[in-house]
């Protein structure tokens, strides 16, 4: 009868540790998921006198934008190559819940959006990374 009862019993608990979630496990967010977007000029800039003062300020708005998302931590990095024309293209990684919203960031860059530039989307992880100082 011992032995009925006390199967009986640890056959229950672990059915409740099934069913029911430890509070700690309910309430951790999400880990932020990494993802590339590659950047590539439109045809008519690949030569710096096509630059109309407009698309100056469009590349500013860009820039900005990506110094606000490094402060506020979303970004990790963004760069370009340093060759021009066709074989220029531009980096950002960076780091958001979903793919929706990676698209969204990248759609809403202003390079994109005011079409100075493509993107392509990929999921990212970054492997090993320098910190600076």
């Amino acid at each position: 009868m011992k032995s009925v009862l006390f199967d009986f019993v640890i056959a229950t608990a672990g059915v409740l540790m099934l069913v029911q979630p430890l509070p700690a496990e309910e309430s951790q967010p999400a880990r932020p998921k990494q993802f590339i977007y590659v950047l590539h000029l439109v045809p008519r800039l690949y030569a710096d006198a096509n630059w109309t003062d407009e698309d100056k300020k469009v590349l500013q708005r860009h820039f900005v934008r990506f110094q606000e998302a490094i402060k506020a931590g979303k970004l990790i990095l963004a760069g370009r190559t340093s060759e021009s024309g066709d074989k220029t293209f531009g980096v950002a990684i960076f780091e958001v819940q979903d793919e929706a919203a990676a698209r969204k960031f990248m759609e809403e860059d202003p390079a994109v959006a005011g079409g100075l530039m493509t993107a392509e989307l990929h999921p990212f992880a970054v492997a090993l990374e320098h910190k600076n100082p």
